[in-house]
């Protein structure tokens, strides 16, 4: 995976986190995508609302850089 320094994470967007508010979970490759999904559940301190638009965020970046995602909602991760 792409490690971010404090710089860069800095300068990326905030439209470009899954969770902008938070500044949590970068989607700026397939990489990132991927480990956004698999440490979605490990975010603390956010509500069900704001899962569902960093869920939403989450699958247009998936389908930006090529991430096949199986599960149709967030609250499907972990339950295979």
């Amino acid at each position: 995976m792409t490690k971010l320094d404090a710089d860069h994470r800095n300068a990326i967007e905030s439209k470009q986190f899954a969770f902008p508010k938070e500044r949590k979970e970068p989607l700026e490759n397939a990489s990132h995508v991927r480990n956004a999904i698999a440490r979605f559940n490990q975010v603390e301190g956010v509500g069900d609302a704001e899962r569902d638009e960093a869920w939403k965020r989450i699958k247009t970046a998936a389908k930006k850089f090529g991430v096949e995602v199986n599960e149709k909602s967030w609250r499907e991760i972990g339950k295979r």
